[in-house]
């Protein structure tokens, strides 16, 4: 009998976790292993981020000095240019340790994007030749009144996530002639329009639920100058970058830019459910005789709850290899495809992590917990139009037969 009590404990002592022997890439392998290098300066410095509401610079040293900002660009443009699949696993793993920093870096792979629509010489100054995040927002908030040899912006945007360590921002506009919108076939003109952070007045307004340590503030430009080199088409977005010797990636902004949001979510539930097994093989309810391991509640809720984001892990990866090969010929089917993995991950691993944190009990309400984190930071990311329930409407309309909107 003692025996079995301790073999039993020894099989407590261990994460244990469905068979998953899948081989893991070098180039994997080798990301993971980066984030476990530097997961003590993260670990150390998390509610440090939470406290100030942005990552203290040790940790964006780490992070720069590992290569993660720029992983998602071209080896030309001064990135690691690691495939779809590899960064969506490393910014996974960023999230179970800081769901923040995960963010952060998502959104800077989603920028980063945009260096292969940038004219070569722009997008080496911006991406190859200074080490600062470029970051910003590609919601068209502002207005840039064209004039010759470029722009004159103005204007106000949100969620400047990353923006403590940022060099650079990205403002999007609609386009003025005169003070009147320049219109197109598609609507009204937008351009991405990217000005140096000392042009850019920073408000103090980020005091959110979630995602404290990302310092997503709002910001204002006020009649700057932008020459036309430094800005990107949105209509070009929608389509895979031109085919050049320094392109990293045959896939559309837009196909590409719901990995790292949904990536964020998904780490955030496997984070969740590693927390939540610590906790039930330790913890007995108040008036409780045996361990929340043995309840079967607990054990019905802990396996759905797995279930959940094993599937939103190969789901995602699935989306992945399928953007990574198809990027220039998927069309509205590949878009359809990736935007409604990127929703369901999101809705998938919120409704696991929302079952953790309900049996967890009073545990999960302190902000010592990690599931407090998980359940705080993953509502807040999933809140981002990326993984909005508005996508997966949209793709039934597309599957349906008719045509592929963003919104209604």
């Amino acid at each position: 009998m003692a025996q079995n009590q301790g073999t039993q404990n020894q099989e407590n002592d261990h994460a244990l976790s469905l068979v998953d022997d899948r081989p893991v890439p070098a180039e994997t392998a080798d990301w993971l292993g980066r984030v476990d290098d530097i997961a003590p300066v993260i670990e150390k410095w998390r509610e440090e981020g939470e406290r100030q509401r942005f990552s203290p610079v040790p940790v964006f040293e780490a992070l720069r000095d590992a290569g993660f900002p720029r992983m998602l660009v071209s080896h030309d443009l001064g990135g690691s240019q690691i495939t779809l699949e590899t960064g969506s696993q490393a910014l996974q793993a960023l999230s179970r340790l800081d769901p923040a920093v995960a963010w952060q870096m998502g959104v800077q792979a989603a920028i980063g994007r945009l260096s292969d629509y940038l004219p070569e010489p722009v997008a080496r100054e911006l991406f190859r030749d200074q080490d600062g995040l470029v970051i910003g927002s590609v919601n068209p908030t502002g207005l840039a009144e064209a004039v010759d040899g470029g722009y004159r912006l103005s204007g106000r945007w949100g969620f400047a996530s990353g923006s403590a360590h940022a060099t650079w921002l990205v403002c999007a506009a609609r386009i003025t002639d005169g003070g009147t919108p320049r219109l197109t076939e598609q609507g009204p003109e937008i351009r991405m329009l990217f000005v140096p952070r000392h042009a850019v007045r920073m408000l103090d307004n980020w005091r959110t639920l979630g995602l404290r340590g990302t310092g997503s503030e709002d910001y204002e430009v006020e009649d700057v100058f932008v020459a036309d080199a430094y800005t990107v088409a949105q209509r070009d977005m929608f389509l895979a970058p031109p085919a050049r010797p320094s392109r990293g990636y045959g896939i559309s902004y837009y196909d590409f830019g719901l990995f790292g949001s949904s990536s964020t979510v998904l780490g955030a539930a496997r984070g969740a459910l590693q927390e939540f097994q610590r906790l039930a093989v330790a913890k007995k309810p108040m008036a409780g005789t045996t361990t929340l391991a043995a309840s079967h509640t607990v054990q019905e809720r802990y396996a759905r709850a797995e279930a959940q984001v094993r599937s939103s892990r190969l789901l995602l990866a699935d989306a992945a290899w399928h953007a990574e090969r198809l990027g220039e010929v998927g069309g509205d089917a590949l878009s359809a495809t990736v935007r409604l993995a990127a929703a369901t991950v999101a809705e998938q691993c919120c409704q696991a992590i929302d079952s953790l944190f309900t049996v967890a009990g009073t545990s999960s309400l302190y902000a010592s917990s990690l599931l407090e984190r998980y359940f705080r930071d993953a509502h807040s990311a999933a809140k981002h139009i990326t993984l909005s329930p508005t996508n997966v409407e949209m793709t039934g309309q597309y599957l349906l037969g008719g045509g592929l909107s963003m919104r209604r």
